[in-house]
């Protein structure tokens, strides 16, 4: 597991050996966790692998068993009331009170908010609801709000005031493609502005797109953690063939003890390169074969494929 350098200063977030057990069940396992400040890092993972409940540690939601937490340079949870107030975040969803406006439900969590001032309330949750497109909709009732409005309202909540850190659990659940574009557009102007961004995720699309690291988590161990082009290098590189005998160049692959790969590409085959074997053997096998070469280059793994070769699992590429 490679460690994250930070962009300067210490790390947004940084845990040593940090565990958590229900019963005799871990949860997570001793994860070892480094956001830089000012990253866009992306947490992935197939469902049960202890990602929300690493985030619950994070903002003090929930105890840990054993290890170390600090958020932006401060030790979990013991300064949580100086620290959550630099905090954004949206986990498992947005709750509010059904049969009050958006604008009202708003005003309401900005108004529980000790460290909030009433004089500029009603400048602040306008420029929110702004912010995330629902201007236009602040005055309906909640109840009436698709899931993908509720979300965004859960995400002009946490943008209430200027945060350090946000802390995104699935921020694109339930949203249509237009209203996913304005969230990811949204995620890179906080990161612009110089917040650190941590979003949970399971669609692999809006990692790519928005990223600038990630970590992955495996039934409760964190097994890989970095920039997305550490990640990809990290994985086993692939040989692809063009060719237009594709069964005949992907039999002399098999025979060569390559791990064949599913190939979207017409006239085209790939497999998994091995140690030891180099691009020329597989050349000189193909034309020894008979399969008419028009190019061969070797590439890193996707993102996906390291996903998939870290924790076993498929990955979720859209809704």
């Amino acid at each position: 597991m490679s460690a994250v350098g930070t962009t300067g200063g210490e790390p947004a977030i940084r845990t040593d050996g940090l565990s958590k057990a229900f019963g005799s069940q871990r949860a997570v396992d001793g994860i070892d966790l480094v956001v830089p400040r000012g990253a866009v890092f992306g947490f992935l993972g197939p469902n049960g692998s202890g990602k929300t409940t690493t985030i619950r540690m994070l903002l003090g939601l929930v105890s840990a068993t054993a290890g170390t937490i600090r958020v932006l340079g401060e030790p979990m949870p013991s300064r949580t009331r100086t620290v959550l107030p630099r905090v954004g975040a949206l986990v498992e969803g947005p709750a509010f009170y059904p049969f009050l406006s958006g604008r009202a439900n708003l005003t309401r969590l900005d108004a529980a908010d000790r460290c909030s001032s009433g004089r500029t309330r009603a400048a602040r949750v306008d420029a929110a609801l702004e912010r995330v497109g629902l201007t236009a909709a602040a005055g309906k009732r909640v109840h009436a709000y698709s899931l993908g409005m509720k979300q965004r309202l859960g995400i002009a909540n946490a943008l209430l005031r200027p945060r350090e850190l946000l802390v995104l659990d699935e921020p694109t659940n339930g949203l249509d493609p237009q209203g996913t574009r304005e969230v990811r557009a949204l995620v890179r102007s906080l990161a612009d502005e110089g917040a650190t961004v941590f979003v949970s995720s399971h669609l692999l699309s809006e990692i790519e797109q928005v990223c600038s690291h990630a970590g992955v988590m495996s039934a409760g161990r964190l097994v890989a953690q970095g920039t997305l082009k550490e990640l990809r290098r990290a994985g086993r590189p692939r040989v692809v063939v063009r060719t237009p005998d594709v069964a005949a160049a992907r039999t002399v692959l098999a025979a060569l003890g390559l791990e064949l790969l599913e190939e979207t590409r017409e006239q085209a085959a790939s497999a998994l390169l091995a140690d030891g074997t180099a691009p020329e053997d597989v050349t000189s096998a193909l034309v020894a074969a008979g399969a008419r070469v028009r190019g061969l280059a070797v590439e890193g793994s996707t993102l996906e494929e390291r996903f998939v070769e870290l924790t076993g699992e498929g990955f979720d590429v859209a809704r």
